[in-house]
């Protein structure tokens, strides 16, 4: 069972959806790795014990600090969300495509370069998904990653291209390999679900943007309101606060107010909107629990 609240990372990378002068001033705030483990030990003290997170090149370090203290964060799980395309983006840009492959293929070279030669070859999508897989997990070896998400930057691209084999690979490759649960990231939470079900995905792990006022979301609030009403899966809000144009209780209200919402995704970067939030969701649960109860 997933965390009913998992902590973000959005706010360490000046990832802001809807400010950018917000954005810039997140990015001053966290320009050091020290900066990024004082919010995370204020959400972990707290009990926010799941970090999602992408695979930015700054998590290397907080992953090398999780590993050096075992007793300190014994509990802790982290849920990598790849790839983050802006890397290999500037990777590309800095060291060009033959830099970049040697840089993040990992294990033997020569024998990760030849199944990525043959899978280009072939044009064998499997094999080369399952590369940037293992690529991508490199940094987090010895660290509890029990769900291991593929962005939405790439599942929605597989969804437009109907390459709907690749995302059946990406669970199986995630399941032998990492003896974890495939989840995915997505905007368009009603296609997905009828793509992943279809395939014999059961009780899909899927994270959207769910918000009161269709903020990142494809298609109709109604149509994501049917599919949690009446679909099985283990579904994770985010972005529920809509970027900040929803007030924080309005928002949270409405998304604890839903049925079959596993968890709720969010970041921030102060102790106190932490501890705003978590009250927030913690009061509307109660309240939920206890009208139906009643009833």
């Amino acid at each position: 069972m997933m965390d009913r609240i998992l902590f973000g990372d959005n706010q360490f990378f000046a990832v802001n959806h809807i400010s950018d002068e917000k954005s810039r001033a997140q990015s001053i705030q966290f320009k050091t790795d020290e900066a990024i483990m004082k919010t995370l030990n204020n959400a972990k003290n707290v009990g926010l014990n799941t970090f999602m997170c992408t695979t930015h090149d700054r998590i290397v370090a907080i992953c090398d600090i999780i590993r050096k203290n075992p007793d300190e964060y014994s509990d802790y799980k982290i849920f990598p969300c790849m790839p983050y395309a802006h890397k290999y983006a500037n990777a590309v840009t800095e060291l060009g495509i033959s830099g970049t492959i040697k840089q993040y293929v990992p294990g033997n070279v020569f024998g990760s370069i030849l199944k990525g030669g043959m899978a280009i070859i072939s044009k064998d999508y499997i094999s080369l998904i399952e590369l940037m897989i293992d690529a991508e997990m490199k940094m987090f070896k010895g660290i509890n990653t029990p769900v291991i998400f593929l962005q939405n930057v790439i599942t929605d691209l597989l969804l437009g291209l109907n390459c709907e084999e690749v995302l059946v690979a990406f669970c199986s490759h995630i399941k032998k390999k990492y003896n974890a649960e495939p989840g995915f990231i997505t905007m368009n939470l009603p296609k997905l679900h009828e793509v992943l079900t279809r395939n014999g995905i059961e009780n899909p792990i899927i994270c959207s943007s769910i918000n009161k006022v269709g903020f990142r979301m494809s298609g109709s609030i109604e149509a994501y309101e049917e599919v949690l009403r009446t679909k099985k899966g283990r579904f994770i809000a985010m972005q529920v606060l809509a970027g900040g144009a929803i007030p924080p209780e309005e928002a949270i209200e409405y998304i604890c107010g839903l049925p079959n919402i596993e968890s709720i995704l969010f970041g921030a970067s102060s102790q106190k909107n932490i501890e705003s939030t978590m009250s927030y969701i913690h009061a509307f649960d109660e309240k939920q629990l206890t009208t139906a109860m009643a009833s």
